[in-house]
């Protein structure tokens, strides 16, 4: 049974469903989703995790004014259950319930009835709980591995070997060693079936070299497109009609912490440059002292002849 998306439903067992209309970017596309429940009750950790900075100390600080504001009127609701309530009134009640959400307790102002004393008491279990979650999400945002890989923002085609290569390379910004780096490159592209069903289909295309046992400083990744790759007599306009796209995934484990690093780019039929070349990055100076300029790492040549020959469609 079809429903309207962004409208309250019921689903078969009877249970209320609000359908998602939310748009929602995945590699160069955005897709308009729809048809999934959007509680974010229901996923808090994820989406404490995924939410940016800025509206995550909005929402924090909300959550913590609203708390205070509701146990202040629950204190105002009682005159007289806090002693030494200053400023009289709703003021002292609400600054009252911040210094004990807050876990602060100056000595001043304190419940001095039964009803100030349950509320109270109430009131230092939340904030209790509420540190201790806060405090977990923020470690985990901060504890969490972040990779810092630098792709090529184009890819190259070119010879290597005689053979015609599929080039791109990699980088580690934080200069450290990567232990055991793997790397995986897909192709996909819009296909049909054989009955006329449209696809996308992922298929890899083997690297040269997919393992880098200590990744520190750049990698470069290659693919020989011989009669064995699916990029075989392939060409721009061929992959553009295609609307064919290259995945690159790097990961490894991080030499300082121990955690395993993840990172992917993706290239279109645009970004690849074909009959052309990376300048090298690495030179060796009068006194024999290596440097590696990354300000040359987006750079792309064209070769000098045209030596990248598509084989014939077949």
């Amino acid at each position: 049974m079809s429903e309207r998306a962004g409208k309250k439903t019921k689903s078969s067992a009877g249970r209320p469903r609000h359908w998602q209309v939310a748009p929602r970017t995945i590699g160069r596309y955005e897709f308009l989703i729809k048809g999934l429940p959007s509680n974010v009750l229901r996923d808090l950790f994820h989406h404490f995790m995924t939410v940016g900075w800025p509206r995550l100390f909005v929402t924090l600080a909300a959550f913590f004014l609203g708390f205070d504001l509701l146990f202040g009127l629950l204190y105002h609701l009682a005159p007289g259950c806090i002693a030494n309530l200053n400023p009289p009134g709703f003021a002292g009640a609400f600054f009252f319930s911040v210094e004990t959400f807050a876990t602060v307790g100056y000595g001043d102002m304190h419940p001095q009835t039964l009803y100030g004393h349950l509320v109270a008491m109430v009131e230092l279990f939340a904030g209790v709980m509420s540190l201790a979650l806060i405090t977990g999400i923020m470690f985990a945002r901060f504890s969490r591995p972040q990779a810092r890989f630098l792709f090529t923002r184009n890819a190259v085609v070119r010879p290597i070997d005689g053979k015609t290569t599929f080039v791109v390379r990699a980088a580690n910004e934080r200069q450290n060693i990567v232990q055991d780096a793997s790397a995986q490159l897909r192709l996909l592209y819009d296909d049909t079936t054989l009955e006329g069903m449209g696809i996308r289909r992922i298929v890899d295309l083997p690297l040269v070299r997919s393992q880098h046992p200590s990744f520190a400083l750049g990698w470069t990744l290659m693919h020989v497109i011989d009669e064995a790759s699916p990029l075989h007599s392939e060409t721009a306009q061929s992959l553009r009609e295609k609307d064919a796209s290259i995945v690159l995934s790097v990961s490894g484990t991080d030499d300082t912490t121990g955690q395993v690093l993840s990172a992917r780019t993706e290239y279109t039929s645009e970004d690849i440059h074909w009959n052309a070349a990376f300048p090298d990055l690495l030179e060796e100076a009068a006194d024999g002292t290596l440097n590696v300029d990354y300000s040359r790492f987006d750079q792309v040549e064209p070769l000098a002849k045209a030596d990248v020959q598509p084989p014939p469609r077949g």
